[in-house]
């Protein structure tokens, strides 16, 4: 009998917790939130309704939330149909957690972790079947209330049931966005879009070398191909140089043997040494740009620049053909195209080269990289619109040799990976098949 869920039960109050809980209520559902004090539990409830933004709209919803904790409301598990955990990144907290809850729950309930960096196959090794069958991955991306990506992944034991009931619940009630990856290190989303800002930090130095400023870059890896306006350096602002660090340290031990993402896994020197002073972007007020206010109410953007590691006033900049758009700025035998290739082509690259590891297809991906990194294009979206037997031309020029998909792609003869107006897709087995629903 396929698996319901009409009620969830939160474990872990922070970012991510709370904006679960708060996207289940504001559904309509109920949530119990458990915390590891009464205090902490409260704290959280309050973010979730007085936050900015809150995580729920009205009162209906936040009456639908109850609060308890660990210690004492644990074996009111049994009354929830999907039991969501969403501590602290520890390993070791997470098994501990787990060994409590499995007696505890109502049989035939679903069990996830929003785990982004530890294993799936780690945290339910050695557990009981009952366990291995019910778990999985539900990895949110933050605010949950508004990115649209969840991503999907089964341990190998997990009964498929359990997948399909968290994806028809948040697609039909969440209005997420679901995608199935594997359990590899970063699944797809943070995989590739953290190839791409690591990468771009270490191939930026090259452009900055050449002279190419860094409102360039960020000009350059933002409308022309499709990705958000914030470009490299923005992005990284927002997100923090502090957990890009953090995530590059945990590629460097997770990442297979041979992936090209080991290289780019410390920071270069400049990008250390912010990081050692406190420079980590917006929630410090100052990273790669900060804003400054006169005395007369006016705000001023500087630049700090990574060539003198001094801070001057922002600079315009302004893109003119062939340095405007994808399909030709790739190609550009510019200093602005010479950078866009080794970035973006090297991130198409690497993206064609990581099916089947991380997924079994690449609507996945493309879905992963629109929906959580707000890409325009997924990467074999984009590859369509400039042509991928120019990029696979210019590889096989440079004596690498072809991506997994390019490969595939090649052997099939066909011209894009999508065919019939984006309603078929190509198989890593060199097979068309229908684009699943979203």
């Amino acid at each position: 009998m396929a698996r319901e869920i009409r009620s969830v039960a939160v474990i872990g109050g922070g970012t991510m917790g709370g904006g679960i809980a708060g996207a289940v209520a504001q559904a309509g559902f109920p949530v119990l939130l458990l915390e590891s004090s009464r205090e902490r539990a409260e704290k959280a409830l309050d973010r979730i309704v007085n936050g900015r933004p809150p995580a729920v709209d009205d009162a209906d919803a936040a009456a639908r939330i109850a609060i308890g904790t660990v210690d004492e409301d644990l074996g009111k598990l049994a009354d929830y149909d999907w039991v969501c955990e969403a501590i602290v990144e520890d390993l070791a907290a997470k098994r501990a957690l787990f060994g409590k809850i499995e007696p505890l729950r109502k049989p035939g309930s679903v069990v996830s972790t929003n785990t982004s960096g530890i294993p799936l196959r780690t945290i339910s090794e050695g557990m009981p079947e009952s366990f291995r069958r019910d778990v999985c991955v539900t990895h949110y991306f933050n605010p949950v209330k508004v990115m649209k990506l969840l991503e999907l992944v089964p341990d190998t034991d997990t009964d498929p049931e359990v997948i399909e009931a968290l994806a028809a619940f948040n697609r039909a009630h969440l209005g997420k966005g679901v995608v199935f990856a594997k359990d590899t290190v970063n699944f797809i989303g943070n995989r590739i879009g953290c190839f791409w800002m690591l990468s771009g930090l270490h191939k930026a130095k090259a452009a900055l070398k050449a002279g190419l400023t860094q409102e360039t870059i960020d000009a350059l890896m933002g409308r022309p191909v499709g990705l958000p306006s914030t470009g490299l350096y923005g992005l990284i602002d927002l997100i923090g140089l502090d957990i890009m660090d953090l995530v590059g340290k945990n590629l460097s031990v997770n990442l297979p043997e041979g992936d090209a993402g080991r290289a780019f896994t410390a920071l270069p020197h400049a990008e250390q040494a912010m990081l050692a002073r406190g420079q980590l972007g917006r929630k410090t007020g100052a990273g790669f740009y900060r804003m400054l206010k006169a005395e007369d109410g006016s705000r001023r953007k500087e630049t700090f620049d990574l060539t003198t590691e001094t801070w001057r006033e922002a600079e315009d900049a302004a893109l003119t053909a062939p340095n405007d758009h994808a399909e030709t700025l790739l190609f550009a035998e510019t200093d602005e195209g010479r950078f866009a290739w080794d970035l973006m082509g090297g991130t198409l690259a690497y993206a064609a080269d990581l099916v089947p590891e991380i997924s079994d297809d690449i609507v996945n991906i493309d879905r992963a990289m629109r929906w959580g990194f707000s890409w325009g294009k997924g990467p074999f979206e984009l590859m369509d619109a400039v042509g991928p037997a120019k990029i696979a031309a210019r590889i096989e020029a440079e004596g690498r040799p072809l991506p997994a998909m390019l490969q595939v792609l090649k052997n099939e003869g066909g011209e894009t990976f999508y065919g019939d107006g984006g309603a078929s897709f190509l198989g890593r087995d060199g097979v068309r098949r229908p684009v699943p629903q979203e």
